[in-house]
């Protein structure tokens, strides 16, 4: 760990610095009925939480903490799996102190589409079809295997191979992770398409990106991108009832400017979102 700030903890990982929550899972957690932990085998732990109309959503993390399973039981007993990876071909890409990340063995990703196809600007989407039709495409390459949401979270190039939507219409004041007064309405499209793609498959899980300008430590950025993230990730389940379990956030501070200028740039102040499911395998229902 190189430093907290408030509840998030900047760490060190292989040649690159993240962001965490410390609280991590917290948004599940929220207005549980009840939440409780079992320890297994070789370190990991199982986390099932409770909800009063008596689904549960059980994660189990490995030792270091990262999410192998996250599955959520509808009141009739039905299991949504919503991510899943080997723990087997998990662990042997561990060669880097624990964390390695699998898109250095990629070659250079070679998009065949134009730009326009492969991130969409939410100023340019008019109604919720069109982010239906752009979250809903296939990745723009073959995915060689099933990745963790963790692994997804720090390999860019991982990331990469699934298209992105900018929320453009969203820009943060400077040093704020609040979404403006008057502006979660224009959650709205996205978040009608992405129910229209939970109603097809209940297992889809998206990512929520949270970026910042170019101003101050890369560290504060960290945690104030994460922040953004988180609040985006919040308005969609408190005001659009889209459930927590299928939002990942990650905050990724200054390192990917949209404007690429060194100081203040109200453009870089924003979130971006990608459908990440067809990356961590999660099946619709198991039995």
């Amino acid at each position: 760990m190189l430093r907290e700030i408030g509840d998030r903890v900047v760490i060190q990982l292989g040649d690159q610095i993240m962001v965490e929550d410390r609280d991590r899972g917290r948004r599940i957690r929220r207005d549980a009925r009840d939440v409780y932990y079992e320890e297994l085998p070789r370190g990991r732990q199982r986390e099932i939480v409770e909800r009063r109309d008596g689904t549960r959503i059980v994660t189990i993390r490995d030792s270091y903490g990262d999410v192998i399973r996250r599955s959520r039981f509808e009141p009739d007993g039905n299991e949504i799996i919503l991510a899943y990876v080997d723990e087997d071909a998990f662990e042997r890409d561990e060669r880097d102190g624990y964390w390695y990340d699998p898109g250095r063995d990629l070659p250079p990703l070679v998009l065949a589409i134009p730009a326009e196809e492969y991130i969409l600007d939410a100023e340019q989407a008019p109604d919720p079809e069109t982010y239906y039709e752009f979250l809903d495409q296939p990745p723009v390459e073959k995915i060689q295997r099933y990745y963790s949401v963790d692994e997804v979270k720090r390999s860019a190039r991982i990331r990469d191979t699934v298209r992105r939507v900018d929320l453009d219409t969203i820009n943060f004041e400077f040093g704020s992770a609040e979404i403006a007064e008057g502006e979660v309405e224009r959650l709205d499209s996205v978040a009608k398409a992405m129910e229209k793609l939970l109603k097809q498959n209940p297992a889809e899980t998206f990512l929520i990106e949270g970026h910042t300008d170019a101003v101050g430590s890369d560290v504060a950025n960290l945690a104030l991108s994460d922040r953004r993230a988180e609040a985006v990730a919040q308005a969609l389940t408190d005001v659009f009832e889209i459930p927590p379990e299928n939002l990942e956030t990650q905050g990724y501070g200054e390192e990917y400017l949209k404007v690429n200028v060194d100081g203040p740039e109200r453009e870089n102040r924003r979130v971006s979102i990608r459908r990440i499911t067809p990356l961590v395998a999660p099946v619709a229902s198991a039995e």
